[in-house]
Order: structure tokens, then C-alpha cells, then sequence
């Protein structure tokens, strides 16, 4: 019976393949929750330091602005920078095609509107690996970052996009990225990050203003570029956190299709078993009807 041998082994291929898949299923729940927690953990000090880079930029300081303030005048994008976060691995769904796909979908708007300069920072393996394809002009990238973003890996990278910016090498920076939702739904974000727009900072209640110590230039400078840090590093927790969860679901996905293709295969093995029973029964009966007569 050596189709029902074929069966057999291709049956014990995809249980091997299951139990793989029901591990990796398990360890993504767990790095996922400690995903979540750090990203949640982080956001109180982004929220306290955009409090603050908000009052500074309403502050009544009219001999001092600074360039990550500073906009275009026909409020096109003109040179863009893209900070671009993806994961080093796969086997996680379609987390990193979707943020390429709008990636590349605003790129060709940028094109549109007479954008020729793009440049790009590339964090994370896979998207390094198709801005290469691209031909893109690549700054700077940081990938094999481990499950736990650490900001010492990012500052060289995000300070070489902020620089190039800062020496009017660039008009607007992006930052692409996936927001985690929850479990179940992350969403490709693609959003300015340079100049920073009133949406970002939003507005503070009331006037502000400050003593500034050694004077009002040092403490902005250092501190819009912290807020800016802050906000790359928040994207990076955010990303890796979906980066979890979309694998989990895709491992949870691979798994119960492997029960299915067991169960489909089991089937055809029985019906191909019994097949060759009801053969053998046959040739036995006949057989001994041809003895007898």
C-alpha cells in the first residue's frame, strides 16, 4: 500500500510542522505581553515630554526658533526623510508588507508633487532589505535589535536623519511605522514627524513662558530633541509590540490549519486503507469461488 505509506509520512510532516508552529504560537504570547508592557510603560514619559516641547513652542520667544519648528512656506513636502521601522524577522503575518505598501504608495505622492530627494533610515531587517531593492538613498539603519528596543542602538541612526535635517539637507521628515491597536489589529501609520506640526505638540492651556538656564536656545535645542527621540523610540515599542501579536495570530493561524490538513489527509488515508481492504476481501472471495467451482 504505498500510497497510504506517502499519506502516512506527509501526516507526520505536518504534525512535526504543528507542534512548531504551537511553540512559536506560545512564545509570541509571551514576548507579546512583555511587549505591551513596555510600550505602555513608555508612553507616560512621551505624553510629560510632549507636555513640555508644547509650552516651549508657545513660550513668548520671539528671538529664537527652532528649526524643527520652522516650516515650507507653500507647505509642500519638498526633500523628505523617511524613518522607517519594520522587524528583523518574519513569520508574522502581513505586518511589514502593509507599512512597505503605504510606504511606497506615499512615496509615489511625494513623486507627484515634485519630491526627487528621499532619503531613509532604515530600522529593522526587513526593511533595510527592500529599501535596498528600492535603490532607495539610505542615512543610516539599525537592525537585530533583540525583543527589547534599547535607545543606545538608536540614537546613532535617528541622530544622523535628525542632522541631515537640522543642516537644511531636508524639508520634512516621515516616520513609518505599525500602531498597536490591540491583539488582534495593528494599523500601518505613516505620519510627519519633522517640522512638528500643532497636531503632534498640541496646543497648551493658557500662556507660557520660562526662565531658561544658561539661556533659552541650549534648553529648546535639547529638549524638541529629546521629544523627537522619544517619539522614534515610542514608534519602535509600538512596532515591536504589534510585531507579537501579528505573529501570534499568524502562528495560531498556521496551527489550526495544520489540524485541518491532518484531519483532510487522515481522511484520505482511511478511505485508501479501506479501499485496499475491500480489495484484498475481493481477491480472497474470488479466489476461493474459482477453488470451489
Amino acid at each position: 500500500m504505498a500510497a497510504g505509506k506517502e499519506i502516512r509520512t506527509k501526516i507526520n510532516s505536518v504534525q512535526n510542522t504543528k507542534k512548531i508552529t504551537k511553540a512559536m504560537e506560545m512564545v509570541a504570547a509571551s514576548k507579546m505581553r512583555k511587549a505591551q508592557e513596555r510600550m505602555r510603560a513608555a508612553r507616560p514619559y512621551s505624553e510629560k515630554i510632549r507636555q513640555l516641547a508644547a509650552n516651549l513652542s508657545h513660550a513668548n520667544l520671539s528671538e529664537y526658533r527652532h528649526p524643527f519648528l520652522a516650516k515650507r512656506a507653500d507647505g509642500k513636502p519638498g526633500r523628505v526623510g523617511v524613518i522607517l521601522v519594520t522587524t528583523d524577522k518574519g513569520l508574522c503575518g502581513g505586518l511589514n508588507t502593509n507599512v512597505l505598501r503605504l510606504l511606497v504608495s506615499n512615496m509615489k505622492q511625494w513623486g507627484e508633487g515634485g519630491t526627487d530627494d528621499i532619503r531613509v533610515t532604515a530600522i529593522g531587517n526587513k526593511g533595510l532589505g527592500f529599501v535596498q531593492r528600492l535603490g532607495a538613498n539610505i542615512v543610516s539603519s539599525a537592525t537585530q535589535l533583540g525583543d527589547t528596543p534599547h535607545i543606545d542602538k538608536l540614537i546613532g541612526p535617528m541622530k544622523a536623519m535628525i542632522d541631515v535635517f537640522q543642516a537644511g539637507e531636508l524639508d520634512t521628515v516621515y516616520i513609518a511605522y505599525t500602531r498597536f491597536i490591540n491583539t488582534m489589529k495593528q494599523e500601518p501609520i505613516v505620519e510627519q514627524l519633522l517640522p512638528l506640526t500643532g497636531e503632534r505638540l498640541g496646543t497648551p492651556k493658557g500662556s507660557w513662558d520660562y526662565l531658561y538656564e544658561p539661556d533659552a536656545q541650549v534648553v529648546i535645542d535639547e529638549m524638541l530633541v529629546r521629544y523627537v527621540e522619544a517619539l522614534i523610540y515610542q514608534a519602535v515599542a509600538e512596532n515591536m509590540a504589534s510585531e507579537q501579536s501579528a505573529r501570534m495570530v499568524a502562528m495560531k493561524a498556521a496551527t489550526d490549519n495544520a489540524g485541518t490538513v491532518i484531519k483532510e489527509l487522515q481522511l484520505v488515508y482511511n478511505k485508501a486503507r479501506q479501499a485496499a481492504i475491500t480489495k484484498e476481501i475481493s481477491e480472497i472471495v474470488g479466489g476461493a469461488a474459482a477453488i470451489a467451482g
